[in-house]
């Protein structure tokens, strides 16, 4: 049996979210649903609302009479989201997850094709229009019987395995929370393995999100585990790695080579040293760019309303505690 309930749509509001309104109004039974253009009206609909889409403010929290669900307007929200009484609340939160997998699958693998072919010593010989090469034997990664680590395998971690495990690398993964192995994936560890495996690894790869847990958590310990030949590779989240370390690290010969898509500073500021640094890839936190995402996100709202209207289990919920 539909249940009827009240959906409020937080502001700000865009011509996106207006049509994802109007597809929600249409196909949603039994669902009241509100547009709250203003902050105005967003303090005055929150008071009977069921649940909300958008950022929820301690203050419209605090009004809140009947607030059973928010769904989240990003897969990983920034620091401040999952604030203290949010994460008291009863009240269960989901967030936009798995849209990215593909996307930022393919990001992953171009990264370590990068390497393994050598493009992060040849694309910048082809600026200065240098022509050098290596002995044959030298150079080049071959990526059957190489291992690459995973840290933190969700549905982006699994996709890169998969990928990567057609290439003929060995997958290790180590994941806070899953316990089943994918087929893709050699070995599968807790969190708390992690130093044992770096030595292990030619590709180290971060797609954790930052949480209370992993703010910080790469540094030079973390660095000097690893093997000088290795490469280090993060599309996760910025605040998980601690930049100055892994300049360190670079600039000692610690590791071979960095690719980043997120950092602890976004913009990455022009004068910092990864900008002029040698064996490193810079994408401007785009690895998740791709076509589908705005349709995958009102897949998720879409279902997420049916599934609350009639009580049945909703996708993508967050241990607000852990901020995922």
């Amino acid at each position: 049996m539909t249940n009827a309930f009240t959906f409020v749509m937080l502001p700000p509001q865009t011509e996106l979210t207006r049509q994802w309104a109007k597809r929600l109004g249409e196909t949603v039974p039994g669902m009241h649903l509100i547009v709250a253009e203003d902050a105005a009206t967003a303090a005055s609909a929150i008071v009977t609302a069921d649940a909300v889409f958008g950022t929820l403010s301690p203050e419209l929290l605090a009004k809140a009479k009947r607030l059973r669900w928010l769904q989240a307007p990003q897969a990983a929200p920034p620091a401040g989201y999952y604030y203290p009484e949010l994460v008291a609340h009863p009240l269960t939160v989901t967030n936009f997850r798995e849209i990215f997998n593909d996307h930022i699958g393919a990001h992953i693998l171009a990264f370590v094709l990068a390497f393994a072919r050598g493009l992060h010593v040849y694309i910048p010989q082809q600026l200065r229009r240098v022509w050098a090469k290596p002995p044959e034997d030298q150079g080049v990664v071959a990526l059957p019987g190489s291992t690459a680590l995973i840290v933190g395998l969700g549905g982006i971690g699994a996709e890169a395995a998969r990928l990567l495990s057609a290439f003929g690398a060995r997958v290790l993964a180590v994941d806070a929370r899953r316990r089943d192995k994918p087929e893709h994936v050699a070995e599968l560890h807790p969190a708390d393995a992690l130093d044992s495996l770096l030595p292990r690894a030619d590709f180290v790869i971060l797609t954790v999100p930052h949480t209370p847990a992993t703010e910080g958590f790469f540094n030079g310990t973390k660095f000097r585990l690893m093997k000088p030949t290795a490469f280090f590779i993060n599309i996760g989240r910025g605040m998980t790695t601690k930049l100055d370390d892994l300049v360190a690290a670079l600039n000692a010969g610690e590791i071979a080579g960095a690719a980043l898509d997120v950092y602890e500073q976004e913009p990455l500021p022009p004068e910092h040293p990864l900008w002029g640094a040698k064996n490193v890839l810079l994408t401007p936190h785009m690895a998740g760019y791709g076509p589908h995402l705005n349709e995958r996100r009102f897949q998720i709202i879409q279902d997420n309303c049916r599934a609350f209207a009639n009580g049945q289990p909703l996708r993508n919920v967050v241990d607000k505690a852990a901020w995922f």
